[in-house]
């Protein structure tokens, strides 16, 4: 449930943010402090698990305190990560963009409140209103390519930026520009298509003439599988019996929405540049860090953590989970970079490196009591309003105590400071649960407060039926002690928060009301993705085996 809060940037944080540089040049190390050896403790036990691989840098003081690799770099030869090891960065990509297109900006070619038409060729009469700010805020309301239903079949087919176009340029747009955000992959490929046509460069030689290189980043640029790239990780996920390979994902799709990697070592660089005036005009850098909408600025989002002012991005892409954070006033930094996407998440990787690190700036809200009678209640499965975003969670007390596990998470301890209002112990308090009951007093929802503007409301899911007639039940056997299992298909665009299963003895159930016609499943068992033993009828979409029903009319 660590998400990015973008509470908004006060200016205070602004100008602190020109602090976060003590030393110029590259990275210094000091003698530790005696927490370092528990986070060390702490990724060494993830990574024996196989719930972490990777590589983490922590500065503070404009030290660097620790730095080191976890697992292995490449798992079949056993070759080790170290900080040295190159990661694709995934999101993380769109500050980078971001701050490409101000340098544009304060070099006279281009404004950020250009109409994107300016730089578009048959530009659809739909992205008349959008502007280069609405596509660095998310707020444009072009949908995103990556949710549509065909990604999983054509991402690992090389594109060019105007194939790319193509896929989204005739949809409509999900709302009127600058009315809400929305995180959208197409609008940072466009931005891509600018800075290229304004620039013209190449997006990987631009980031090479006007970042990388002043920069000193020398282990960082734009990923092309092709090329023997010395250091390069491999990307993976974790399955049914251990690590597998992540399905191929070819890296002219996600272009300046995702396609650089880095270092951790190369990151920090990046931090000092950004932040230490380097790179960027103040103006620049502070129109950088002004929220638009939702916590989000230019590329990065802007929030706050054990009510710290905090600056940072999460990133995601095939075989790569990946979040660096600034702490401005602190002038600290928590750079985690993994190549297994569904592992422990960087953010909350992040979250137990900072509190460690920032323990004399941190002040936790104090326990309440409260009966484990009381705490049983809450136990059950919740869904995330689906307009905020793709999120279940399971609560359970054990213990005398309230756990949740979010799905592609770790569980969580849920502290109280009162009956009804908890926080989580692993995100520093600043977010609130706040569990809500009927006129009857049965639980029905939690309020979920911190996240935002508003508000956010998690209803209790009522589990399905232990059977249903007909072809909308799908059964599964052998996994009596998964958390949570979920049906993901061509049926609901293979969205796995959207069907969720009961557990009937040793068997799970899901219902689905389908319409007639042929579908293509799998089901998730805790984040992990398998075919349905039962079921004989199998195709391969091209990324491996799913199963396929025919529902018949009646």
């Amino acid at each position: 449930m660590n998400t990015i809060r973008n509470a908004g940037m006060r200016a205070a944080a602004l100008t602190a943010l020109a602090l976060l540089v003590a030393v110029s040049g590259a990275a210094q190390t000091a003698p530790a402090p005696e927490w370092v050896a528990q986070v060390d403790d702490y990724l060494s036990s993830l990574a024996k698990q196989n719930r972490f691989s990777g590589a983490v840098l922590v500065a503070r003081d404009g030290r660097v305190l620790l730095s080191k690799g976890y697992g292995f770099a490449n798992a079949e030869l056993e070759v080790p990560n170290t900080p040295r090891t190159k990661f694709r960065l995934g999101s993380i990509t769109k500050q980078f963009t971001a701050a490409g297109i101000l340098l544009l900006q304060e070099r006279g070619k281009l404004s950020v409140q250009d109409a994107v038409c300016k730089y578009v060729e048959n530009c659809p009469a739909a992205w008349q209103p959008v502007t280069i700010h609405h596509l660095l805020t998310h707020t444009a309301g072009i949908p995103s390519f990556t949710g549509f239903p065909d990604y999983m079949k054509t991402m690992a087919l090389p594109t060019t930026i105007p194939e790319t176009l193509a896929r989204f340029r005739d949809k409509p747009l999900e709302f009127t520009p600058g009315e809400r955000f929305s995180y959208s992959n197409s609008g940072y490929v466009l931005l891509g298509h600018i800075l290229e046509k304004v620039s013209g460069q190449s997006y990987a030689d631009f980031f090479r003439e006007n970042i990388f290189g002043p920069l000193g980043m020398k282990d960082t640029g734009a990923d092309v599988a092709s090329e023997v790239l010395k250091h390069r990780a491999s990307g993976y996920r974790v399955g049914p019996e251990g690590l597998v390979n992540a399905p191929y994902l070819d890296m002219s799709i996600p272009h300046a929405a995702g396609a650089l990697y880095s270092t951790v070592e190369d990151m920090y660089l990046w931090g000092q540049g950004l932040f230490g005036g380097k790179l960027l005009a103040q103006k620049s850098l502070d129109a950088m860090l002004t929220v638009a909408k939702d916590y989000y600025a230019y590329g990065i989002g802007v929030d706050t953590q054990f009510k710290l002012a905090r600056v940072g991005h999460s990133g995601g892409i095939n075989g790569f989970t990946t979040y660096m954070a600034w702490f401005p006033a602190e002038r600290a930094a928590f750079i985690v970079l993994s190549n297994i996407e569904n592992g422990t998440p960087p953010m909350q990787i992040e979250t137990r490196l900072a509190r460690l690190a920032l323990a004399d700036k941190v002040v936790m809200p104090p326990a309440a009591k409260v009966d484990a009678e009381v705490l049983a209640r809450y136990a059950g499965r919740y869904e995330l309003d689906p307009a905020l975003g793709n999120m279940v969670f399971d609560v359970t007390a054990e213990g005398g105590e309230l756990l949740i596990k979010p799905s592609h998470s770790d569980r969580h301890r849920f502290v109280p400071v009162s009956e009804t209002e908890f926080y989580d112990f692993d995100d520093g308090g600043d977010v609130r649960f706040i569990f809500q009951r009927d006129e009857k007093g049965e639980v029905t929802a939690v309020l979920i407060r911190g996240v935002g503007p508003a508000d956010a409301r998690a209803r209790r899911l009522s589990l399905p039926a232990p059977s249903v007639a007909g072809n909308t039940t799908f059964k599964l056997k052998g996994y009596p002690g998964a958390k949570i299992v979920a049906l993901a298909g061509t049926f609901n665009n293979w969205n796995q928060s959207q069907t969720l299963c009961a557990r009937e003895a040793d068997e799970w159930i899901c219902r689905v009301d389908l319409k007639p016609g042929k579908y293509t499943y799998k089901f998730v068992i805790d984040g992990n993705w398998i075919t349905d033993p039962a079921n004989p009828e199998r195709e391969n979409d091209g990324q491996g085996n799913t199963n396929s029903v025919l529902v018949k009319g009646n």
